[in-house]
Formats: C-alpha cells, structure tokens, sequence
C-alpha cells in the first residue's frame, strides 16, 4: 500500500507550478513512497541517548590571526592591464 497517493503527488505539482505527466505523477508517487519507506525506517532506531545536534559534524569557528601583509609588488599587479594610467587601472567610465 502506497503511502501517497497520485493524487497528492498531482495536487504538490499544481501547487509548484509544475506540468507533471501521468506516467511523471506515478514515477513519483513511488520515488516518494520509498523516501517515506525509509524515514519510518529511521523511526525505528533507539535514539534515546543521542544528543539533538544541529549539525552531522562538529562545527567551530576556524579564524586566524588578522595580520597584515605586504601586497604585489604594483608593476606586478599592472604587468597584464589591459589600460592602466599613473599606476591604476584605467576602465572605461560608466557615469557621464
């Protein structure tokens, strides 16, 4: 017995604007009754001394020390410009 049902799955699609053929609307009903078989699966488990977490993978803040370093050399930076002007890149102007 499917746990959903063409119908709802064609109502879903209406809903999202989307044009979903018959033969589209069955290959999902039974795509989503597997997704569905699957998460009662997980129903299943004992997960009694699992703590909630929000995150599969331990999260922390990965920051370095802000420290300044010197930058390019400035010919090194202008060396490929395709127009530059008393060491700054020149570009067209976009405001008159």
């Amino acid at each position: 017995m499917s746990r959903i049902s063409i119908d709802q799955v064609k109502h879903v699609a209406d809903l999202a604007r989307l044009a979903i053929t018959d033969e589209e609307a069955e290959m999902f009903t039974k795509q989503l009754d597997a997704i569905i078989t699957f998460a009662e699966q997980l129903n299943e488990l004992d997960t009694e001394n699992v703590p909630p977490t929000s995150h599969v993978l331990d999260m922390k803040n990965v920051m370095r020390e802000d420290v300044p370093e010197p930058g390019l050399p400035r010919e090194e930076v202008l060396k490929n410009a395709p127009d530059q002007q008393d060491g700054q890149f020149r570009v067209p102007a976009i405001l008159e």
